[in-house]
């Protein structure tokens, strides 16, 4: 069976990896230049395609004349993971047996970009894995395999996405020896009517709002620990806080007020209770154990975060 990847994010590598002896081609989101030197970064599937001598098509947009290649490869298949663009209908109707999207959430719920961050944004207590017959509608074709995903106490997007891939790769593997002998499954229709949507994350999503509960706080750092990171400001300098907790405690002072300083870190008001910041950087200094920082940083206790 040949197959023709889609791709852009480490989320893509372990099933590209899983799949790699069905791969004719790979195909990702070019680079943007990155930083003051405009220097152009490869993505983590370029690289992985590279290492495993697997031809690369890099494109912009199905504008671009490099996608007019795909007809060429002659797929039986595309598989689809953490692409980041639209496929349009002339796409989808190059390969003979269909297109298969790999989405890390349990479709119909968090359609779109983000679905891992919703997760944890919303303090859900579980995700998935759902495997969809791709149409031209975002994330809307019809489940062909579902699976439940718990989210532990302690994960981050980092955490869950790595264990969401990992077990992405394994689920695809299986789902194409199945396609090669069955051809591909028809699928169960999404509920339409129940479905949420998620939106691209902006760097703005990561300020932290001090009058929200502890709960929803705790839940934007996790969400938030890749990129744009959770963020607030001490004495009017960007603060990042990349892990924390709920601490639970009945004092009321002003949300946002730095209350005390504890073995694991620095323990701030939130509306209804607290956030220990476990994990820290100040602008323009390094990244650091929240209790190391406060050592250091002479005044802190008593100060408000805005």
């Amino acid at each position: 069976m040949n197959v023709i990847f889609f791709g852009s994010s480490s989320f893509s590598v372990p099933p590209l990896k899983s799949i790699s002896q069905y791969v004719s081609v790979v195909v990702t989101k070019k680079a943007k230049p990155k930083g003051r030197g405009y220097v152009f970064e490869d993505n983590e599937v370029k690289k992985a395609a590279l290492e495993s001598n697997l031809p690369l098509i890099e494109i912009e947009s199905f504008r671009d004349d490099a996608s007019m290649l795909l007809k060429d490869y002659k797929p039986d298949l595309f598989v689809v993971a953490s692409f980041g663009i639209i496929i349009p209908r002339w796409v989808l109707d190059i390969p003979s047996i269909g297109a298969i999207n790999i989405h890390p959430s349990l479709l119909p719920q968090y359609r779109g970009p983000s679905p891992i961050q919703w997760a944890l944004l919303n303090c859900d207590d579980k995700t998935g894995i759902t495997l969809i017959n791709m149409n031209e509608k975002m994330d809307a074709g019809n489940i062909v395999y579902q699976e439940d995903m718990k989210i532990d106490s302690g994960d981050n997007f980092i955490t869950l996405s790595e264990r969401l891939s990992l077990r992405s790769a394994e689920i695809i593997k299986d789902m194409l020896s199945k396609i090669e002998i069955e051809g591909m499954p028809q699928g169960v229709e999404q509920r339409h009517e129940m479905a949420t949507f998620t939106r691209i994350i902006t760097k703005e999503m990561g300020k932290i709002d001090w009058n929200t509960t502890s709960k929803e706080i705790v839940g934007r750092i996790k969400a938030f620990v890749n990129w744009p990171t959770a963020y607030t400001f001490l004495d009017d300098v960007l603060f990042k806080i990349f892990d924390g907790k709920i601490f639970y405690t009945d004092r009321k002072k002003l949300p946002g007020s730095i209350l005390e300083i504890v073995k694991e870190g620095i323990v701030i008001q939130s509306s209804d209770s607290a956030v220990l910041a476990k994990e820290v950087q100040l602008q323009n200094k390094r990244r650091m154990k929240a209790i190391d920082f406060a050592n250091g940083y002479r005044g802190l206790m008593g100060k408000v975060l805005k």
